[in-house]
């Protein structure tokens, strides 16, 4: 019993995984409060063309 607890301590196999999910998580966040923030400029700029043609 003593060495399923030790090796399941120590075993890295799905560490990979749940950084590049913690990877994954961050670049998302940071995309979307980038999207959010440059949205409205985004769509103003859209508009002023459309006003345009």
């Amino acid at each position: 019993m003593k060495a399923v607890v030790t090796r399941f301590f120590t075993e890295e196999s799905g560490q990979g995984m749940t950084e590049y999910a913690l990877i994954l998580a961050l670049v998302s966040i940071v995309a979307i409060g980038a999207l959010r923030l440059m949205g409205v400029s985004i769509g103003e700029k859209f508009e002023e063309i459309t006003n345009e043609l």
